[in-house]
């Protein structure tokens, strides 16, 4: 295979990971003949096919699941070169791809962003904000640099740095202001509103409220933190939060916020990247920002104490 090339092995990853060539040529920025032409370049000097082609989507064949994970490791090898040239410069510069999951995104990363733009100038962030489990999935693959995610992840091929300690509040209608804060077997009667499968914080929530299975209960499940604090205030039921996520949400809309009695319920926030990355040092920098930053929300009020 000495005429494949780097750029068609990048086409071939996009295209096993998308399964469509409109959106693998999209994300290499390249037009869907021009993709398709790499691709089957590519199967003519193996001497194989790497896809099955079907009407609207494409699949790997055997040998092409085999590839894949060759590919990749090539992938994750060939940046990690380019990642060594940057950690060797000491500071933080060029691009930094971070992922964060979806109930921390919207509160605490315009602060770190900003903060990080302001200390180092050379800096271009990228954010990619989706589940834990596929932040896993593209660090794993290098297509991202470090995630910021709640924690254990528990993963040997990740290393973690815990950054702080968050509690989760209670919101319920605005007529239930004056209520004593039910505890969590009370919670198992009330209509609980939580977020849909996949979230961690849903699972934290289940396991706060000694829920022993999904199956057990009977309320909505909500992409966002945003709908369930907007449905709590239509009176449909009650819901848990992350403290982040007090002032956002629930601004506009007519709830009470109550806070549980120790042990409150909670989760701890982290950063967590890949021990083989050569930008450990530097990600160690942005961990302290992000710290920096949740401290300051706090101290300035933006986060209920």
């Amino acid at each position: 295979m000495k005429n494949v090339t780097f750029k068609q092995l990048r086409y071939f990853e996009a295209l096993a990971r998308h399964g469509h060539f409109g959106q693998a040529a999209s994300a290499c920025s390249i037009s869907q003949p021009a993709l398709s032409v790499q691709i089957k370049e590519m199967e003519a000097d193996l001497g194989a096919k790497l896809f099955e082609r079907g009407a609207r989507q494409v699949r790997l064949t055997a040998l092409g699941e085999q590839f894949l994970t060759r590919v990749r490791d090539i992938l994750r090898s060939v940046d990690e070169l380019g990642d060594l040239a940057r950690a060797a410069q000491g500071g933080l510069v060029g691009r930094l791809r971070i992922g964060v999951i979806p109930t921390i995104a919207p509160y605490l990363l315009p602060t770190v962003i900003a903060n990080l733009t302001h200390m180092n100038a050379g800096l271009d962030i990228h954010v990619r904000e989706t589940l834990t489990s596929r932040l896993l999935q593209e660090l794993t693959e290098g297509r991202l640099d470090t995630a910021i995610v709640a924690l254990p992840i528990s993963e040997p091929a990740f290393a973690e740095v815990a950054l702080f300690d968050e509690e989760f509040v209670l919101v319920r209608p605005q007529a239930d202001q004056n209520r004593p804060t039910p505890d969590p077997d009370a919670l198992q009667e009330m209509r609980l509103l939580l977020l849909e499968e996949g979230h961690c914080f849903r699972d934290q929530a289940l396991s706060f409220c000694n829920f022993q299975s999904a199956l057990q209960r009977d309320g909505l499940d909500a992409s966002s933190l945003s709908t369930l604090v907007q449905m709590v205030g239509a009176g449909i039921g009650v819901t848990l939060i992350p403290d982040m996520a007090v002032r956002v949400e629930t601004r506009s809309a007519e709830v009470s916020v109550a806070r549980f009695p120790n042990p409150a319920p909670k989760r701890t926030v982290g950063m967590i990247w890949r021990r083989t990355s050569p930008l450990a040092d530097q990600l160690m920098q942005v961990a302290d920002v992000v710290k920096q930053a949740a401290t300051g929300m706090r101290d300035t009020g933006l986060v209920d104490p």
